[in-house]
């Protein structure tokens, strides 16, 4: 499996403790976010991880900014990204049981890193339902 990461000032710790997390599972990672919590733009670092899972160079993609709102803005004008915010567990394993999210977005300043990495982890392991949630994301992109 190999995940693109991508954040802005707001989420780098969290970048970097996830990344970790992630390299003791032996999972690849593409970091397009920045390394420091000086102000930047979140969609310069949100394009790069849409178009990793767009043009099927990674499985999944993780955000991560202050509030998650504007990163997923941006990801969801992709027609083929479905990506939810999500600030705990019963919510990710939603968005993969029913939505089939591609990207999780987590807003930093409103979770705790233990459960963040939690999250993550019921993010890449929660397989798709399908059947009549399949139905539903046929009618999402109207193109």
């Amino acid at each position: 499996m190999n995940i693109s990461i991508g954040n802005d000032h707001a989420g780098t710790a969290y970048k970097f403790k996830i990344i970790e997390h992630l390299n003791n599972k032996k999972i690849t990672i593409k970091n397009h976010g920045t390394n420091s919590d000086s102000s930047v733009d979140y969609p310069d670092f949100v394009h790069p991880v849409a178009n990793d899972i767009i043009n099927n160079n990674y499985n999944y993609g993780i955000l991560i900014c202050g509030s998650a709102n504007g990163v997923a803005m941006t990801a969801n004008k992709y027609s083929e990204i479905r990506a939810g915010i999500c600030w705990d567990k019963e919510i990710v394993s939603l968005i993969r049981l029913h939505n089939n999210a591609n990207i999780i977005c987590i807003p930093a300043r409103f979770t705790k890193i233990e459960d963040v990495l939690e999250m993550v982890d019921i993010f890449l392991t929660t397989e798709f339902e399908g059947g009549r949630h399949q139905n539903r994301i046929n009618k999402i992109s109207p193109c």
